[in-house]
């Protein structure tokens, strides 16, 4: 099992490193301190459970649950020292609520709980873009990309370190991926799980703000009120 550790306080990360080392067939994929790195490495470790914690800076565990809530993978436990949230927890899905400090015992206990999801369910089907480098043909996922751009004849697929040229159009990519990309304008689709946030700048243009990226793309002012909206529902 593939787990992704996730609490703004180091000695708790640690802990949990430590527990999880005293469970069988766990392999701790990465240790993060906020929503928004988590985000941004999902598509790299492919966890299956986030051990995560609720109070955060930024991207707050509630928030970033809500994001992957229609997801099969990764499943959420939440790891925290309050009780009050545990009704809304499960309401967004979490396969278990654990209080700190966290007993290696009812750490076990959560795994299974995971374990028997994953498998009462199929593994999602990962989404495939078609594209081209030096024009031989290749496949990316989904999941990889930061945004797309169109750009004269062809769209832009950037992903981290590169990007790579799409026979389809956005139009063709947004209906083909309703749910899973978002357009910020004309030019411009990004997938859903990207977008963390909004900036407005002194001249009143709006930018998006990505997970796993710098890059800010403009927001058109049509497209403004459907990304606050979906950032307010999380």
């Amino acid at each position: 099992m593939r787990v992704l550790i996730v609490d703004d306080e180091p000695l708790a990360r640690a802990r949990l490193a430590t527990l999880l080392k005293e469970c069988d067939d766990v392999d701790i994929v990465g240790s993060v301190g906020d929503g928004e790195t988590a985000l941004s490495v999902l598509s790299e470790t492919q966890p299956d459970v986030l051990l995560l914690d609720i109070n955060m800076p930024g991207l707050d565990g509630k928030a970033l649950a809500a994001r992957l809530a229609n997801r099969t993978r990764p499943q959420i436990v939440f790891c925290t020292a309050y009780e009050a949230h545990a009704v809304h927890a499960f309401d967004l899905g979490a396969t278990d609520y654990l209080l700190k400090p966290v007993g290696v015992e009812r750490l076990r206990d959560a795994l299974k709980r995971v374990r028997q999801r994953l498998d009462a369910q199929p593994r999602e089907h990962v989404a495939w873009l078609h594209a081209r480098v030096r024009g031989e043909p290749v496949r990316m996922a989904l999941d990889e990309v930061i945004c797309l751009l169109a750009e004269e004849k062809y769209v832009i697929a950037r992903r981290s370190g590169d990007q790579l040229l799409l026979d389809e159009s956005l139009r063709q990519l947004e209906e083909t991926y309703p749910d899973q990309l978002i357009r910020l304008h004309r030019n411009c689709l990004v997938p859903a799980h990207r977008l963390i946030g909004l900036k407005t700048l002194t001249d009143g243009r709006v930018l998006a703000r990505l997970a796993g990226t710098d890059f800010s793309p403009e927001v058109s002012r049509r497209n403004l009120p459907a990304l606050r909206k979906l950032l307010r529902l999380g």
